[in-house]
This record gives C-alpha cells, structure tokens and sequence, in this order.
C-alpha cells in the first residue's frame, strides 16, 4: 500500500500547538481485516531529511521499504520541520503526542508500539523513550546518543542499538556511552557494532528481517 501524505495539527496547551507532516503506511491487509489490530513502528528521520517536502523521508529505512514491498506494520514517519537548530529534541511531546493521535484513529495494538530512527533520529529515539517509556514496548536506536540522565526510566524497555564502528559522523562512543549506562541500570539492552561500517550503519539493520522479528517479540 502506498504511503499516505498528511498533517497532524493540535493544541497541546493554550499557547502551544503541535504541527508535523508525516508518512503513513498501512498494512495491506488493513481495510479487509476491520477487527485486527497492528503494531505500530514510529519512525525518525536523520538531520539530511528535514524540511518540507515528504519525499525525503523515504529516503531511508523503514520509509523506503514500504515503497518497495509490504510492510506489516502501521508505518509512521514525521518530518522534522528545517531550521538552523531544528533536531528531534525540540518535537519530542509533538511526536508523542502523534502516536496518541494514530492510536486513536487506527486500529493500532497498543501492546505493540516501537521506535525507531537514524543518526538525528538515534537521538530523537532514545529522547522520546526515555521522556515516554510507557508507550513504547521497545526502541531501535541507530546510530544515535543522548543524555543519560534519567537512562533508568527505559531500564524495562528492550532496547537494541545499533553503530558502525568507523562512523565519523557520530563516534561509536555516542551509543556505547548510552549501552553502558542502560547496562549499568539493569536494562535490556542489545548492542550491535558493524566492525567495516561508517555512518551507514542503518541499511544493514532495516534489511535485516530477524530486527523485525525481534520487535514483534516485545510487547508492553
């Protein structure tokens, strides 16, 4: 099923409203199964691919796969509007907020709601896990990092994490820092390094059918 073009608008307090564009992919099975419900995967972008023109997105990851075959999840992929200092971390309660939004309207299996994202959006993953750990049965960081104060809220949250070893974009030492700290709380967490990979570390990991696998297995 192609991937749908829209606009999420909401007022969030008396002075603060929300605005995102994303991508939305249903599963193909969506309109003939009205009592099913389906895991939902919440995918961020990289720094490359903000701005407003939705095609970027598709760019990479979860996005791209969808345009090319079916993709079995209720696919959700915002765009991160541009501006000089504009990163994930500036959109964090829009994009919780979103996923509230998706899961009022579709048929979404609560128990099953994931995040995901690349490089900007390794980061926006890990923020938005660690702000809202109760949403989300389990979180794919890919070449990302972060704060780690607070790391002790997603210790019940399996994370896998992902780095190329040779990535000068983002030092392998921004995920592991993280890993580290998770581990040092108690928390779930699996870490996979590409020994040959630079800041590429995602094509690997989107391709790889057992990370699909993996999340299914996870549940809230």
């Amino acid at each position: 099923m192609s991937q749908q073009y829209c606009n999420f608008q909401k007022e969030v307090s008396i002075t603060k409203e929300v605005r995102l564009s994303y991508l939305l992919s249903l599963p193909a099975d969506y309109e003939e199964n009205k009592k099913k419900s389906y895991p939902l995967v919440l995918f961020l972008h990289g720094m490359g691919e903000r701005g407003d023109d939705l095609n970027l997105v598709k760019l990479y990851g979860p996005p791209k796969l969808a345009e090319e075959q079916d993709f079995p999840f209720i696919l959700v992929s915002p765009q991160c509007p541009l501006s000089r200092y504009s990163t994930w971390h500036l959109y964090i309660d829009s994009l919780a907020a979103l996923v509230d939004d998706i899961i009022e309207r579709y048929r979404v299996d609560e128990q099953r709601v994931y995040v995901t994202g690349l490089s900007m959006g390794g980061y926006g993953t890990w923020e938005l896990a660690i702000q809202y750990p109760s949403k989300f049965a389990a979180a794919v960081p890919i070449c990302g990092g972060g704060s780690t104060e607070h790391i002790e809220r997603i210790k019940e949250v399996p994370v896998w994490a992902f780095h190329g070893a040779k990535d000068d974009v983002v030092p392998l030492e921004e995920s592991e820092i993280m890993v580290e700290a998770l581990r040092g709380v108690g928390g779930n967490v699996k870490f996979t390094v590409y020994p040959e990979a630079d800041h590429d570390s995602w094509t690997e990991t989107y391709n790889n059918p057992d990370l699909y696998s993996w999340l299914l297995s996870h549940k809230k």
